[in-house]
């Protein structure tokens, strides 16, 4: 009777840890988002304030929205890994990959209709989760650091995207997925309108629902997740299947957006994308983070950028900010765990 006892007593602990801790961990999320968004007004107040006639229109904010919207649906499935307490490498490569059997699979179809661009979608969301799963079973499986596990993916999937085009982008891309990606309605953009609307779907899943809170519980302390009967590897291997879907979806709009595979334009996705979660509140170490500060995060990059141009600043100063911004953002982070630990 008493084994049975203290078999009850650890299973509560271990599912109660988690959980208390993950809604303190949304509180001090919520504060951190609400400091990110402060950065990116005063940002956009800057710009403002120094270039008006041409930072402060509707059309250059536009133009900051799409660019940014390929790199939100990326942003978005990283989200969920590194709040696992994970990382995905690949995520840029996986979409040049998707990208790339997407545009092969709606040329030998022939058509320029909608039924061949949504062919091109069904193939763009199955090449990225079968990357995504693969990373989810070597990671949550075979236990391999995802670090190593993503690397190689990242390697693999970029290499056999050179295989199959030797090199050479593919233009095969039907007039109406090419139209839809610089069509607008009401004056914003499709690409802008999808990519919100992921962000929204998968915020609500993440915040909302068992799944984010298993997702949170597991970044917090895989331990006490798995005693409080969380099925982890299945859990982890389903967040790798989101963040690869998200990849292939964003390969496909990145078709939309160029009308080709633009192969050698993303070999920086996978650290902008990291560099905009973590700036956004999400922390390496798992158990923290939201949609919303990923959407925040996402846009100081592009802003910054944009400035800059606009500014007649040397472009590369961007990277400097944005990497003064993340070293700050992980130190808070850092500060912040230490309080909360202590």
């Amino acid at each position: 009777m008493s084994r049975l006892r203290q078999a009850g007593r650890h299973t509560s602990e271990a599912t109660s840890v988690p959980f208390s801790g993950v809604t303190r961990l949304r509180r001090l999320t919520g504060r951190s988002t609400s400091m990110i968004f402060l950065v990116l007004v005063v940002v956009i107040a800057i710009f403002s304030l120094l270039a008006p006639a041409e930072f402060a229109t509707t059309d250059n904010a536009r133009n900051i929205a799409v660019d940014a919207a390929v790199l939100l649906v990326l942003a978005v499935g990283s989200t969920f890994v590194i709040i696992t307490a994970g990382i995905d490498l690949s995520v840029g490569a996986v979409l040049v990959f998707s990208g790339v059997v997407s545009a092969k699979a709606m040329g030998a179809m022939g058509g320029d209709g909608w039924d061949t661009a949504l062919a091109g979608l069904a193939v763009a969301l199955a090449s990225g989760i079968a990357w995504g799963v693969l990373n989810g079973v070597l990671v949550a499986q075979a236990k391999i650091p995802s670090f190593v596990v993503t690397l190689g993916t990242l390697g693999a999937a970029l290499g056999l995207a050179f295989i199959l085009t030797d090199g050479l982008d593919v233009r095969t891309v039907p007039g109406v997925l090419v139209e839809m990606g610089g069509g607008r309605v009401a004056g914003v953009p499709w690409l802008v309108l999808i990519a919100l609307g992921v962000a929204g779907v998968f915020g609500v899943l993440l915040a909302q629902t068992r799944f984010g809170r298993h997702t949170y519980a597991i970044g917090a302390n895989v331990q006490a997740a798995e005693r409080a009967t969380i099925n982890v590897k299945s859990h982890l291997i389903t967040v790798y299947a989101i963040a690869g879907a998200l990849a292939g979806l964003a390969g496909y709009l990145s078709l939309a957006r160029f009308g080709t595979t633009t192969i050698a334009g993303h070999a920086t996705d996978n650290l902008q994308v990291i560099t905009a979660v973590v700036i956004g509140g999400t922390s390496l170490f798992g158990g923290i983070g939201t949609i919303l500060g990923t959407c925040i995060g996402i846009f100081i990059p592009a802003v910054l950028q944009n400035g800059f141009v606009i500014m007649g600043l040397v472009p590369y100063w961007q990277h400097v900010a944005v990497g003064a911004v993340l070293i700050i953002a992980v130190l808070a982070d850092q500060l912040r765990r230490a309080r909360t630990s202590g």
